[in-house]
């Protein structure tokens, strides 16, 4: 398997179907004139800080975080609201968006439109870094600890630095794609009213799946284990351990196993079935990996959906021609980006 297959896997390549323009982005109107927010030196609770900005445009900013959860740094690209400056009192809806494994915080202002999206929006837009392979947990680490704390990097540290630093509101959406699309269900269901809406595209929503066909008949968390942890230089039982001697400890973070924790949040789940669609390259190979192993999601989507409608909750299920690959992740979350914005009440000052 080639380095470039392997990372295709959960998000982080691209391919030629995307734009040079859209991973360049699109220049944010500014709204009106006020002083740039400074967040170096805001806290959480737990001692965590921010170390470092730098502000791209009146708009977007990179954040460095010194996070006492992940024990080392981790940034955060953040857009922020239309009308941040001219409402200096104002609270503000917040979007997550997870990147996939093998991604980075940069990955969704890269290769999505999400720029063009939010341009007169007034919505907080946070996009931070979730590990190469982090799985957005706190790892069990042997059962000796929590780091890396994913988990609670994002959803307590990152949280309440947005509240205090830039008057983040607990209206809250949640978005991702791959192993980010697994993050967006598994923090949803685990931390039930944290998020009024959460959704995945192409997600990793079944981690006990029995197999990865047609990638793999083993069962998803050994070819997890043996085909992406282990050879990444990872201990293939810190991160929730055994399958099976620990799979209390995998069924806990599982989106399919904990849709019972999804009730009252607005579900929105979209993926390919595996076939070269409009918006692969003509010259796709049927058998690269992008190809075989988006077939292999559908099949956990499903299962994942059929839970959600066995409880009868609130699901939107999207399925399309295409490939795990970039182009149609950034097309899905320009679809699911108005369901996204109603479910926290994110207005559009117009234009």
């Amino acid at each position: 398997m080639t380095t470039l297959n392997r990372r295709r896997f959960f998000g982080a390549a691209s391919t030629a179907g995307v734009a040079a323009t859209m991973s360049q982005g699109v220049a944010l109107a500014s709204g009106r004139d006020a002083r740039k927010p400074r967040l170096v030196g805001v806290q959480a609770d737990n001692g965590a800080s921010v170390i470092a900005q730098n502000f791209h445009d009146p708009r977007t900013v990179d954040i460095t975080i010194d996070s006492v959860a992940l024990g080392h740094t981790a940034s955060v690209r953040i857009i922020l609201p239309y009308r941040f400056r001219s409402r200096s009192s104002a609270s503000w809806p917040v979007l997550y968006l997870l990147h996939g494994g093998y991604g980075d915080y940069l990955s969704w202002a890269q290769y999505s439109d999400i720029a063009r999206l939010v341009r007169k929006r007034d919505v907080l837009v946070v996009m931070p870094d979730g590990g190469e392979l982090g799985f957005y947990t706190d790892w069990w680490a042997r059962g000796a600890g929590n780091k890396p704390g994913w988990e609670t990097f994002h959803l307590v540290e990152l949280s309440q630095i947005l509240a205090r630093g830039l008057r983040a509101a607990d209206r809250r959406a949640v978005a991702g794609l791959s192993m980010g699309g697994f993050g967006a269900m598994s923090y949803a269901a685990r931390h039930p009213g944290f998020f009024q809406a959460a959704a995945s595209f192409s997600g990793t929503l079944d981690t006990l799946h029995p197999t990865v066909e047609p990638v793999s008949s083993d069962p998803y968390p050994t070819w997890l284990l043996q085909t992406h942890i282990t050879p990444n230089g990872y201990d293939a039982l810190s991160l929730f351990g055994d399958p099976t001697a620990q799979r209390v400890v995998w069924a806990a973070h599982n989106p399919a196993d904990l849709v019972k924790r999804l009730r009252g949040t607005k579900l929105y789940v979209s993926c390919g079935n595996g076939r070269i669609g409009p918006l692969d390259p003509p010259e796709t190979d049927p058998s690269d990996v992008s190809v075989r192993f988006e077939a292999a999601q559908l099949l956990q989507n499903r299962e994942f959906v059929k839970r959600v409608t066995r409880l009868e909750l609130d699901v939107t299920f999207e399925t399309y021609v295409g490939t795990h690959t970039w182009p149609y992740w950034a097309r899905e979350l320009g679809k699911a980006f108005p369901f996204l914005m109603r479910a926290i009440e994110a207005g559009s000052s117009g234009g």
